[in-house]
């Protein structure tokens, strides 16, 4: 989508890049942001956060030439964040500082549909994540979140702990622990330290139903 050469060589004389680590905060609650990302490689996690109790909620993944719409709205918007961003592998981006941005979006047609599919796709990813937590019970938004974790990663062995999945599913880490015990007697999975091995492809697990 971002095809135009004048487009690129202005990415490429204003665009920084950065890269980070697995687990390492990008942008956090309570930030202002200055900045849109464009994924180079890698993955990025958002969550949000409950303003009452405190407790985050996993909602969608950032791969490789996606961006945030969420970031663009607080970024045009002069607002700040309310989405947490993490690395999930080593990932590396380019931020298109705000200046460019709104110059861009009138003078390059490339760059404003990248940015109307973007906010599509992330309403999407949203609206996905409330219908898990409408519709779904627990175990199939459980197998959901592995399958889509497993894509993002390109692995069937996540590293992840039983705490960090109830966190990301705002659910009790008892109840993780006990379907994830379920699924692995169903021969779906393994489980070690601070470790879960996919046994199954991620539309195999999407498929499964426990009784």
């Amino acid at each position: 989508m971002l095809a135009e050469l004048a487009l690129q060589e202005a990415i490429a004389q204003v665009g920084e890049e950065h890269e980070f680590e697995p687990g390492e905060v990008i942008m956090d609650y309570g930030d202002y942001i200055r900045f849109v990302p464009l994924v180079i490689d890698g993955s990025i996690k958002v969550l949000r956060q409950s303003a009452e109790s405190g407790n985050e909620l996993f909602l969608y993944y950032l791969n490789a030439g996606e961006t945030c719409a969420m970031a663009f709205t607080c970024c045009m918007m002069h607002k700040k964040s309310e989405i947490r961003t993490i690395a999930e592998d080593k990932t590396t981006i380019i931020s298109i500082p705000l200046k460019s941005m709104e110059d861009w979006m009138s003078r390059y047609p490339s760059w404003k549909n990248f940015i109307m599919i973007s906010y599509n796709n992330r309403f999407q990813e949203l609206f996905n994540a409330l219908d898990n937590i409408a519709f779904l019970r627990m175990d199939e938004r459980l197998l959901k979140y592995l399958a889509n974790k497993s894509r993002t990663l390109s692995s069937k062995e996540l590293g992840i702990t039983h705490q960090e999945i109830a966190r990301e599913l705002n659910a009790s880490r008892e109840a993780v622990s006990r379907l994830l015990k379920k699924l692995e007697r169903a021969n779906l999975l393994s489980l070690g330290r601070n470790k879960i091995t996919l046994l199954k492809s991620p539309e195999q697990l999407e498929d499964f139903a426990l009784d």
